[in-house]
């Protein structure tokens, strides 16, 4: 896995008990829940919320998502995500990478790819140049 950059975007909380199973760990589809708040986190911090996108006259969709998982997350532990821009041309790749703070372990990593959508809701082949240039 590739160092993220330093423009990457972090976001700490504690698990909380509704996010674990009887075992008290974190279920597998709740890492994709803490990628996402990740996610909106990053694009925030580039000015690109909702609102902003559609002034520009676009949006996005998701069409992919991976996640490794290395490490379990526990009923009460503290974690970060960490989001960054990967790829920006043909369609808005954003990684990231989940740690366990209590632990001092990587939990997870993986990526988000979204395509773009004109105004309308219809697919672009390429990221709009006032999305990519706020995004690079």
């Amino acid at each position: 896995m590739k160092t993220p950059p330093t423009s990457a975007v972090d976001v700490e909380m504690e698990v909380p008990f509704h996010d674990v199973d009887s075992l008290q760990i974190v279920w597998h589809g709740h890492y994709y829940k803490y990628a996402e708040i990740g996610r909106t986190a990053l694009l925030r911090a580039k000015g690109l919320d909702v609102d902003e996108m559609r002034r520009l006259g676009c949006g996005t969709v998701v069409i992919e998502t991976r996640c490794r998982h290395a490490h379990p997350l526990r009923y009460g532990d503290r974690l970060r995500v960490r989001s960054w821009v990967e790829d920006v041309d043909h369609r808005v790749k954003i990684g990231f990478e989940i740690s366990n703070l209590t632990s001092g372990r990587r939990a997870a990593h993986g990526h988000a790819v979204l395509a773009s959508l004109d105004a309308d809701g219809r697919l672009l082949l390429v990221t709009p140049e006032p999305l990519a240039r706020r995004l690079r």
